[in-house]
């Protein structure tokens, strides 16, 4: 607790900090909510974190890309409440680095808001698109190869997959004949991997600010009026595709299953939550995405997902060194709900192109 409090007197806050607490369910970074009353009585929070400098390995470059594309969406916004706002160091830094070589920050805690990890019904879906959909739309004249590639190669599904190939050949685990069925599914669609960087080389898909974890917890919604506020966690940005941010949402979102369901019956993808968050999506990119983008999107769905399956795939083979489990198949049964996922967007490819067509203007 000192050391946190050392940390904090480098920002500057209003008013004397009286709560100091742990706050969230991140598996990332540290995050601590704070509480200060100034001598006015005023109640003011904020969320302090700590970086992981073992997933980031340049918290700088991190800390640089948020300040750049924060101050770009401050000119883009009415309500301060819609974006992201770090608290500068007396210094006037973003960040504090501790003399354990540690990376701080403090944001303002977004006021009159709730975050929900899940989706709760299909309106609440719809918003998370409508959000991330604005948050696409503000940042479409913002020069995304300006920002860094923070994790390298992150979405680059050729590259994935070779990687998978590498940890296949090398079977460190030993443990690549329990998963044949799996391997296979995976070597089938190998021609599909490049389909968005093909398409992006070929000028259908432009380069532009990603998130890159679109997950519904990482949306602020109006207390009140349960509608879309602003987008956080924003230690992903990079230079993507709008195609990638709108699938990994899907994948997540329209499965109808946790992510390490053992019983593949209770998985499913839902038509309708896709259909809600397409809408939701469009609607927040008022039109900034051109046709040939909007035909993508059932692409990003895909790629995301059977990208998500080969890693946790390569992982179980590897040996579980990446993704933390519970148990020794974990990985395995991760894997397979992604596959799952997979081949029931395979049966309603045609549905999903014909849903996202009507939002196309030509």
């Amino acid at each position: 607790m000192n050391q946190m409090m050392d940390v904090i007197k480098k920002f500057k806050i209003k008013g004397e900090v009286k709560v100091c607490e742990p706050y969230g369910n991140g598996h990332i970074n540290s995050t601590f909510l704070v509480i200060t009353a100034d001598d006015e009585a005023r109640v003011h929070k904020y969320i302090l974190q700590s970086v992981n400098n073992n997933v980031f390995k340049e918290p700088k470059k991190v800390m640089e890309n948020i300040e750049s594309v924060t101050d770009f969406l401050r000119t883009k916004v009415d309500d301060l409440r819609e974006i992201l706002t770090l608290v500068r160091t007396y210094d006037g830094s973003t960040y504090y680095e501790d003399e354990n070589g540690a990376f701080w920050r403090i944001y303002d805690f977004v006021v009159g808001s709730i975050c929900l990890d899940r989706p709760e019904d299909t309106e609440d879906f719809y918003q998370c698109a409508v959000a991330f959909g604005k948050f696409q739309k503000m940042l479409a004249d913002f020069p995304a190869d300006t920002l860094h590639e923070t994790i390298v190669d992150f979405h680059n599904t050729p590259k994935r997959y070779n990687d998978f190939l590498k940890a296949l050949e090398e079977n460190k685990s030993g443990r690549a004949n329990d998963a044949l069925e799996e391997i296979e599914f995976v070597k089938a669609r190998k021609d599909f991997y490049s389909v968005l960087i093909d398409s992006n080389k070929a000028g259908e898909l432009p380069l532009r600010v990603s998130h890159n974890d679109t997950k519904s917890n990482n949306v602020m919604l109006d207390a009140k009026t349960r509608t879309a506020l602003c987008v956080i966690d924003l230690d992903t940005i990079m230079p993507g595709f709008s195609v990638t941010d709108f699938g990994d949402a899907i994948r997540f979102g329209a499965n109808t299953a946790a992510e390490d369901e053992q019983d593949l019956s209770k998985v499913n993808f839902s038509l309708d939550m896709f259909k809600a968050y397409v809408k939701g999506f469009l609607k927040g990119c008022g039109g900034e995405l051109p046709d040939s983008e909007i035909m993508l999107l059932p692409e990003g769905a895909k790629m995301m997902t059977i990208e998500c399956g080969m890693r946790f795939l390569a992982d179980f083979i590897e040996g579980d060194v990446y993704f933390k489990t519970k148990y020794p198949e974990h990985n395995l049964v991760r894997c397979r709900t992604q596959l799952k996922l997979v081949e029931e967007m395979e049966k309603c490819w045609d549905e999903m192109k014909a849903i996202v067509k009507k939002y196309c203007k030509g």
